[in-house]
């Protein structure tokens, strides 16, 4: 289990009604309209608490002043844009990029492979980055990257996932979910649609990076201190993807047949667990309860059509809030180093009217 610093928050929000705000609404690449409703689309930070700290200042982190407009930004996405969450993400960050006005954007796309990750960035180094916002791969491994930025004191903000340096000298801050929250929240759900009896499966996550680790022990530590009547029988991995979450979920039809519900880490994973309990006959929404994060619009619509349960939010879209922490990075102000966005959660009470705002 990964051990974490203790967090500090930050003393933002992202309104809807600026221009910063405006991009990361944007709809989605694809032509299922993943990038979701403008109305309802942008990531909002969490009020912070007392713990929020003085944070990363320019002058501390040493780097040099930069207008974004005469800048050359990097993009690292981790992982191909297949599903809902990477295209939004990415999505989010180019269109924000252009809103802004920043002089080039740099994207590149680690194809789930740390060691291209790695290279990306130093490609994007080379090239000329002066500022870079990183979506790790996995929490470990990224350090020849980032020794490389700091050696050019390029500042690096990361996204969507923690890396395990040091936070205002390996990198300026964090964006992202409360993961452990998520889990919790995605346990209360499951706690309501069961009535806090069953058998439960969960669908992990890919391994070596702290989204899969906190969602985890979220659910399970809410689990096991409210719903002691509903056992966990099962863990196994899905890596976040919907043919592989299908597979296991299969897989576990078979070894586990009394399975009553089941914890998808993501939506997709979750999405491929509904295709193949169809296919065994039953009944995914009723049979077998069904809740998952993410809150991708494919998702919401299956709890619209009674497949599904309950989707905890997980917001990519990151431009807006990440231009805007560069923004106040240059302008000297202070960025702590953990930036948490408050997440919503659809259920049957919700999904339609909130459909709009899937990804």
């Amino acid at each position: 289990m990964m051990i974490q610093r203790r967090s500090r928050t930050l003393a933002v929000a992202c309104v809807l009604a600026t221009a910063l705000a405006a991009a990361g609404c944007a709809k989605s690449e694809t032509s299922d309209n993943a990038g979701g409703d403008s109305g309802q689309a942008a990531q909002e930070a969490k009020t912070p608490d007392s713990s929020s700290g003085s944070g990363c200042k320019l002058e501390t982190y040493g780097a040099p002043e930069l207008d974004l407009k005469d800048a050359v930004v990097g993009f690292s996405q981790s992982e191909k844009e297949a599903n809902p969450f990477r295209i939004a993400e990415t999505r989010s960050i180019r269109d924000e990029a252009k809103k802004v006005g920043v002089k080039k954007l740099l994207t590149t796309n680690a194809q789930s492979q740390l060691s291209k990750q790695i290279s990306d960035i130093q490609d994007m180094l080379s090239q000329g980055a002066q500022f870079l916002i990183v979506a790790p791969l996995n929490s470990d491994g990224l350090e020849p990257a980032l020794k490389a930025a700091a050696a050019k004191k390029v500042p690096v903000l990361t996204i969507d996932r923690k890396v395990n340096s040091t936070a205002c000298k390996d990198y300026v801050a964090f964006l992202g979910s409360d993961f452990v929250e998520q889990g919790k929240r995605a346990a209360d759900a499951m706690i309501k649609t069961t009535g806090g009896k069953g058998k439960v499966a969960i669908l992990l996550g890919a391994s070596g990076n702290n989204v899969t680790t906190d969602r985890t022990k979220g659910f399970v530590d809410q689990i096991e201190a409210k719903a002691p009547g509903l056992e966990i029988v099962a863990q196994q991995t899905g890596e976040f993807a919907r043919d592989k979450g299908q597979q296991v979920m299969e897989q576990l039809i078979q070894s586990k047949p009394d399975i009553t519900a089941v914890y998808a880490e993501n939506d997709e994973m979750g999405l491929g667990a509904v295709t193949a309990l169809k296919a065994a006959g039953k009944k995914p929404g009723k049979d077998v309860k069904i809740v998952s994060v993410d809150g991708t619009r494919n998702a919401v619509q299956a709890l619209v059509n009674g497949e599904y349960n309950a989707v905890i939010e997980s917001n990519p879209r990151f431009g807006p809030l990440a231009f805007a922490t560069a923004q106040k990075f240059y302008a000297g102000e202070a960025i702590p180093e953990n930036v948490i966005i408050a997440d919503r959660a659809y259920d049957e009470s919700n999904a339609e009217k909130s459909l709009g705002g899937a990804y």
